[in-house]
């Protein structure tokens, strides 16, 4: 158990879609395993989630937690950590956010992405339970983003303007202070 290396942009495992796992796969020491290593790895990159394909694992599985008091991100609410096994996504709300997005997978970048601002995940977790949550604003983007991982999808890949894709430095001094819209870290 350990923090792995997190594949980048180019890597063909970003770009496949992963399989689900069965509830033995779920109940197992290899998924317990996974779970911390991805947990530690999110943590050690300053990530507020992670899918297990951005570390080589090609399974349906992705890990969020986000907490308040974090300084880049202050004002955008609270995830208790949550395993999503073979979650599903479907939108609620398809009036459109953007957020400033930035990716493990994708270092040292940002771009401005739009997506629909409410979801509903129904899946299961790390007990094999099945579980729903509603989810809006940043929650919501950042299940879009981590479940795109599930289906080798990358946030470039939603870009619609490429202008507004930015390496982190020229995004902090060009865009950050003029933008309305709200930074997603990595």
């Amino acid at each position: 158990m350990a923090v792995r290396n997190i594949l980048r942009m180019g890597h063909p495992l970003l770009r496949q879609r992963s399989r689900e796992l069965s509830k033995e796969e779920i109940l197992s020491d290899w998924f317990k395993s996974l779970i911390f290593d991805m947990t530690e790895t999110m943590h050690a990159t300053n990530g507020v989630g992670i899918a297990a394909p951005q570390i080589g694992e090609m399974v349906r599985v992705s890990v969020v937690e986000f907490a308040n008091e974090n300084a880049r991100y202050p004002e955008m609410g609270e995830q208790t950590l949550t395993v999503f096994v073979n979650p599903v996504l479907k939108m609620t709300n398809l009036s459109e956010q953007s957020f400033w997005e930035g990716c493990l997978s994708v270092p040292d970048l940002r771009g401005l992405v739009s997506r629909p601002s409410g979801v509903f995940a129904e899946f299961l977790d790390e007990k094999a339970t099945k579980k729903t949550l509603q989810a809006d604003g940043f929650l919501a983007t950042v299940l879009q983003h981590e479940f795109d991982h599930l289906d080798g999808i990358l946030y470039v890949d939603r870009l619609r303007d490429t202008t507004r894709l930015s390496f982190v430095d020229e995004y902090k001094q060009f865009w950050a202070p003029q933008s309305l819209h709200k930074e997603l870290p990595d």
